[in-house]
């Protein structure tokens, strides 16, 4: 098996440590790649910080070709990155298909945002003394942004950190997870080819293996300007907590509410509801948690609801229909095993599901857990779905506004006044009308609230928070 290199200044380089990848279903080792160290970070910054100087005058244009290249090879190697994809996490095939073409538009909605960065002139003669005066506003780039990325979309998050960086400007120093490492080489081997072709004689991205804790340590150090994060809430904000002047955004887990009105269609609600609560595995940190149904629409949900979970396919991700797959291991497993079982000895009652078989949870469906039980409360990044009935649909708006966490919510219902009411009263980065929370477009301003974050994503304003506004006061 070839042991994969790291991206470090302009070459690919080795080192005398190895971590192996295990596929979560297969328990097979599947990767093997070369570790960086302490000091193969400090060569890197030292390097990015001199490319930056060079990437940051380069012309629009450039920067434009050097994104729409890095989507039109992602679109040639589409097939290969998704089974790449599903050997490294077990994320289903039809899924990591779905990824990849997300990750294509990402890029070029990049090369599209590197055209619209612009400014603005504004008046200040607004007082006597300033008489003759305006002012000139534009964006420019941070530097180097340090970009650490999860592995349950381990290509199209790291197009959401890239693309917008070097659409903007900036270079990043790219640490994807430790256990889809190998999605975030291939395409750092995508951004180095498309650079080299473009003539540049340089790379804007450099891609480390080291693990988190390793890459911690770094995260206050200068000639870092801002960190990019996408992982748990625990994580997130202790890394927020260790900087210094460094910028940081933000994006984190949430335990998503999705309300089902009376009003609403009953067979939409429950098709999406569950793809978004057991599609690959629940491992979306907009994945579907906590449902509230009406009471009066109720036992015929839930009817419906059982009847189509049993349908869904769990198991093998390499088959063409399998929808809900491994977790990424047995430890989360056990994990969210444990969970429900604590949620049953305190009264719940379990629908449906609840087995484990290795890395494989069943699609499950609990009823009567309680507010403050892990299943409600906590994050469970797995194919459990919780279920609770309400006669007021404000009551079930505080229901889901009740949480530490509020990242996305979906609402089911004709009723436009319930409607804005929802939207206008949970506090969550998105509300979602007759979708589900787990709905995302990467063009749409997404991100999170309280534990869930600080910042938005989404190609444009993650150009926002990648940029710093300069004034310009010029004296006729």
């Amino acid at each position: 098996m070839e042991i994969q290199k790291f991206l470090v200044k302009n070459e690919w380089s080795a080192s005398d440590k190895i971590t192996e990848i295990v596929n979560p279903y297969t328990n097979q080792i599947v990767k093997k790649v070369y570790k960086t160290g302490s000091e193969h970070i400090n060569q890197s910054l030292n390097y990015l910080s001199s490319v930056y100087a060079k990437y940051k005058k380069e012309p629009v244009y450039v920067k434009a070709e050097l994104l729409e290249k890095i989507s039109k090879k992602i679109s040639e190697r589409k097939e290969e990155l998704a089974l790449l994809m599903t050997t490294e996490m077990g994320k289903p095939i039809k899924f990591s298909r779905i990824e990849i073409e997300r990750a294509v538009l990402v890029f070029k909605l990049g090369a599209e945002e590197a055209k619209r960065i612009q400014g603005e002139v504004i008046n200040l003669d607004l007082l006597k003394g300033s008489e003759n005066k305006f002012g000139v506003i534009r964006r420019f780039p941070v530097g180097v942004i340090l970009a650490i990325t999860p592995w349950n979309f381990p290509v199209n998050l790291v197009a959401h950190k890239l693309s917008p960086a070097l659409a903007s400007g900036n270079v990043v120093l790219l640490k994807p997870a430790s256990a889809t490492l190998s999605c975030g080489i291939e395409i750092g081997k995508i951004v180095k080819e498309s650079a080299e072709e473009l003539g540049l004689d340089y790379c804007p991205v450099n891609v480390i293996t080291s693990s988190g804790s390793e890459i911690e340590s770094f995260v206050a150090d200068p000639r870092v300007k801002m960190i990019s994060f996408t992982g748990s809430p625990v994580v997130g904000w202790n890394i927020k907590r260790k900087t210094a002047t460094q910028k940081v955004s933000l994006e984190l887990g949430g335990n998503a509410g999705v309300i089902v009105d009376e009003s609403a269609d009953l067979i939409n609600a429950v098709s999406k509801i569950v793809l978004g609560a057991f599609g690959q595995a629940g491992q979306s940190c907009i994945s579907v948690q906590r449902v509230f149904v009406h009471k009066n629409i109720y036992d015929e949900f839930e009817k419906i609801l059982l009847e189509e979970t049993k349908k869904v396919i769990t198991g093998n991700p390499f088959e063409e229909d399998t929808v809900n797959g491994p977790m990424i291991n047995e430890t989360e497993a056990s994990r969210i095993d444990r969970w429900v079982n604590e949620a049953v000895a305190n009264n719940a009652k379990l629908l449906l599901g609840g087995k484990r078989t290795g890395a494989v949870y069943e699609p499950t469906i609990i009823v009567n857990a309680g507010k403050n039980a892990n299943v409600n409360s906590k994050e469970v990044f797995a194919p459990v779905m919780t279920l609770k009935s309400f006669d007021d649909f404000k009551k079930a708006v505080e229901e889901v506004d009740d949480s530490d966490f509020g990242l996305q919510t979906g609402i089911f219902t004709h009723n436009l006044e319930n409607a804005l009411y929802a939207y206008n009263n949970i506090e969550v980065g998105g509300v979602c009308i007759n979708d589900v929370s787990t709905y995302r477009m990467d063009s749409m301003p997404y991100g999170g609230v309280k534990l869930s974050g600080n910042s938005r994503e989404g190609i444009k304003y993650a150009i926002e928070e990648m940029t710093e506004r300069k004034i310009m006061v010029i004296n006729m």
